[in-house]
């Protein structure tokens, strides 16, 4: 079964209804062949009726022209109508004119509209002519114009089964649009297989359908696999643009560059996307203000750009824009939507303030400090409360003295004048101030715009004032240790308004030491004490005092008077450092530096000399060089003990005032002077000898060692291996008892008690044992004791090892067996619990002893 198209041979078998408003048939056709568009009789003005493949037929074609003026082709091929028309015949024509402007070439295409024709129903007896030798059981695209006026039901293509020649086909539909949402939208005649919409169809809902068709016969039998059809629903142009926004808002600085970017708007479209129904085109309507034109839009972008440069925020602060957004790329017939864009102009600092006089005139009195005397203002016709608007005052002239100062009140913008030093009518009755007045941002103009300016006149008014300390600080010179109650010039104050001292009396307010007194009258000094220029709070050789004036009126200044003490050769020069150290393994001498307090007039050059008689021991051991004129190195002789010794040294100035100085000279044994101890030296008698803490430490290193050999020798040969002694069967009958004990050593010697142990030999020869015959053990040490009354010799020759025996009976024996003879075992016959309970107290005893000794 194949969908078939109606014909005109078939019109029994055709659709009921007359298809009408945009129901198009565009027939494939070769490039540049005539095309066929099959309409209704009756059309619109601005309707869609078609699409012609331009592309096939001329690819390059960069102009088109339509013969009839009636119809309209777009860049893609859509043919529209311009005007209403009525189809008088079944066919009419008209020419499309393809041409490349450059090339010059040219094509045509013809394009030719058919009026629809009825669809009639037939009957399956009829359906005879529609048998083709194709299969016809398969799908074709169909659609459905979106929003479509009917009538309806609407006929919208026919499927057929080849197994109709053969069965009665029953056909049937499902699927999106039939048994589910939408419900009933489609449905399909049993007998014939004509498919029909019911109703119209929203694009933007519902895009495209999928059916699944099919053939049944009476009893059931399915001759055919399902079918797939797929209905799409073609898109009209229902839907307006809509902006993302109802209102706009941009900003933009005042005298910017033509083709700054204000913002961007930007609309939607709900048809079809990638067709004319969603190509979109911006455009500014109206300006308000509307003269002069300052900005322009993006067709397709939607970029607000400035068209001018002459935005200025101080004429017109906003601006606001009507703007349109129209589909079918701006096409006069397309959907558009306006929306409304406000833009602020940002304010720059292109304006400088103005003082609004160009000069002011005030007065202040004299001696008054901290106190407003004139406020300016000036103009800006900047934003208010910006830094564009915000001013800065300075003075240029007239303020050398920094008697002035102006500032900014925040809340007004004016410029406060204030006086900072006190005014001197006496000294100048009028300043001249030029001030200047900036803004606290950067002008936007010339980077060398310097400000306005203007001129202020301050008048200064004369006040009855009292005393006047100037200069404030006087001087006056004096010898120290002049006689007391020497007199000298003091401090002296005036009048301003008379500029005489007469009438002020002066009163001491400071005097640390209690050195002068103060004439009331005259204000000069006199000593009272001794003047001593190198007394410890005297800088620099300058006494200062507090001098208090005051007029008739009780009117007060103060003032300092500085009394220089001049200099008196009173002070001999001495050596500040009296501990010298000579570390004397690396050093033969060591350099003494002498100061004077007195000026340099009566200081250096110094002579240095060793205070003493010509045969005194000093002479003999010290010698003096001179360095310099403050400096001298003084010199060991005759290679002294190390100790500490005193060595008088007397400095002359060079107007013969001397000093001596005795020194402590101390003698060590170190490498730097900083590893001299002093407390730890050592003297044994008046010359004394001192060891140093090197020496000392020597020492203790040395005992520490030999307590290690020591140590070692008592614990190296203990930690010997043994090796198992081998005895005769016998052994265990005898009274000899061979011991392996280490305890308290095998290498040394211990005498207690009429026994001795000896360090074995490694001689195979001379072993003693109960049975007279030698054991051979390396390294092995024996012990032999008598029970009571009773000699211990130990048996030793050389590299012998040593036997214990132990013996009973009252009476003396003699080991004679040791040198290879038979010890007779009726005499050694002693167990070993008696030979351990014998011999442990007493080698713990000795173990003890040789502790003791090898630590004394």
């Amino acid at each position: 079964m194949a969908a078939a198209r109606p014909t005109g041979s078939a019109s029994g078998a055709l659709c009921r209804q007359l298809l009408l408003t945009l129901a198009i048939l565009t027939f494939a056709c070769d490039a540049c062949k005539t095309v066929t568009l099959h309409v209704p009789s009756k059309l619109d003005a601005e309707k869609f009726i078609g699409r012609v493949n331009l592309k096939e037929c001329f690819k390059s074609a960069n102009l088109i022209h339509s013969s009839d003026p009636d119809f309209q082709i777009l860049e893609d091929g859509s043919v529209y109508t311009t005007n209403a028309i009525l189809l008088s015949s079944a066919k009419r024509s008209f020419t499309l004119l393809l041409s490349n402007t450059e090339t010059q070439e040219e094509k045509k295409i013809l394009v030719l509209l058919e009026q629809q024709t009825k669809v009639l129903r037939k009957r399956r007896s009829q359906e005879k002519v529609l048998i083709r030798a194709k299969r016809r059981w398969a799908p074709i695209p169909c659609s459905v114009p979106e929003n479509s006026l009917g009538p309806f039901p609407l006929f919208l293509q026919q499927v057929q089964s080849d197994t109709a020649q053969n069965y009665t086909i029953y056909y049937s539909i499902s699927g999106p649009g039939v048994d589910k949402e939408p419900l009933n939208l489609f449905y399909v005649e049993r007998d014939t297989g004509n498919l029909f919409c019911t109703r119209p169809v929203d694009r933007e809902k519902y895009p495209s359908f999928e059916l699944v068709a099919f053939a049944t016969t009476q009893d059931g039998y399915t001759p055919e696999y399902p079918l797939t059809l797929l209905i799409r629903i073609e898109d009209e142009n229902d839907n307006f643009p809509i902006f993302t926004e109802t209102t706009y808002i941009f900003n933009v600085s005042e005298n910017c560059r033509v083709g700054t970017t204000v913002g961007q708007v930007c609309a939607t479209d709900k048809d079809e996307p990638d067709t004319l129904h969603t190509r979109l085109r911006y455009s500014i309507i109206e300006q308000f203000p509307a003269s002069p034109t300052l900005f322009s839009m993006h067709p397709t972008t939607g970029v607000i750009t400035t068209s001018s440069s002459q935005l200025d925020r101080e004429l017109i602060d906003k601006y606001q824009l009507k703007i349109k957004v129209q589909d079918m790329d701006g096409q006069y017939f397309g959907l558009q939507t306006t929306a409304t864009c406000i833009i602020n102009i940002e304010d720059v600092n292109d304006n400088l303030p103005t003082f609004t006089r160009s000069s002011y005139e005030t007065s202040v009195e004299e001696n008054r400090i901290d106190v407003e005397i004139l406020r300016v203002a000036v103009e800006d016709k900047d934003l208010i409360n910006t830094a564009n608007w915000r001013a800065n005052y300075t003075i240029l002239k007239g303020n050398e003295n920094g008697n002035f100062k102006i500032v900014t009140d925040p809340k007004t913008n004016e410029g406060v004048l204030c006086v900072v030093k006190p005014l001197n009518y006496e000294e100048k009755k009028e300043v001249t101030l030029q001030i200047c007045v900036v803004n606290e941002a950067p002008h936007s103009g010339s980077s060398g715009s310097t400000g306005n300016m203007a001129t202020v006149t301050v008048n200064v008014q004369n006040q009855d004032e009292g005393p006047e300390c100037s200069p404030a600080v006087q001087i006056v010179r004096i010898k120290e240790n002049v006689p007391v109650s020497t007199k000298g010039s003091g401090y002296k104050a005036y009048d301003p308004e008379t500029n005489s001292s007469s009438g002020i009396r002066y009163k001491k307010l400071s005097d640390p030491k209690g050195w002068v007194t103060v004439d009331e009258n005259s204000g000069s000094v006199t000593t009272f004490r001794s003047l001593d220029r190198e007394a410890e709070t005297i800088r620099h050789g300058i006494y200062n005092i507090t001098i208090l004036a005051s007029d008739e009126d009780g009117r007060t200044c103060t003032g300092t008077l500085g009394i220089i003490l001049e200099d008196m050769n009173d002070n001999g020069p001495f050596i500040p450092q009296r501990t010298v150290i000579i570390c004397k393994p690396v050093m033969s001498s060591a350099e003494i530096v002498a100061i004077d307090p007195d000026e340099p007039i009566h200081g250096p050059p110094f002579d240095f000399s060793l205070d003493g008689v010509s045969d005194s021991e000093v002479l003999r051991m010290w010698r003096l060089t001179k360095i310099n004129d403050t400096a001298a190195r003084l010199s060991y002789l005759n290679d002294p003990q190390f100790g500490r010794y005193t060595v008088p040294v007397r400095v002359t100035d060079r107007l013969g005032q001397s000093l001596v100085t005795q020194l402590n000279v101390i003698l060590c044994d170190c490498v730097t002077q900083s590893d001299c101890n002093t407390g730890l030296a050592l003297k044994t008698d008046n010359r004394g000898l001192i060891l140093g803490k090197w020496a000392i430490l020597a020492i203790l290193l040395g005992i520490a060692l030999l307590f290690c050999v020591l140590f070692t020798l008592v614990c190296g040969a203990t930690g010997v291996a043994k090796k198992p002694k081998v005895f005769p069967d016998d052994l265990a009958q005898q009274n000899l008892i061979v011991s392996n004990t280490e305890a308290p050593g095998d290498d040394k010697v211990y005498s207690t008690n009429g026994f001795t142990t000896h360090t074995a030999g490694d001689s195979p020869q001379g072993i003693c044992s109960p049975l007279g015959s030698g054991v051979k053990n390396g390294g092995q040490e024996t012990i032999e004791m008598v029970k009571g009354g009773q000699t211990i010799e130990s048996c030793q020759e050389a590299g012998h090892h040593h036997t214990l025996a132990v013996c009973k009976g009252g009476g003396q024996h003699t080991l004679d067996s040791c040198r290879g003879g038979q010890v007779e075992a009726d005499n050694c016959r002693y167990t070993y619990s008696e030979w351990y309970t014998y011999t442990q107290p007493r080698l713990g005893e000795e173990s003890i002893r040789g502790h003791t000794l090898i630590k004394n």
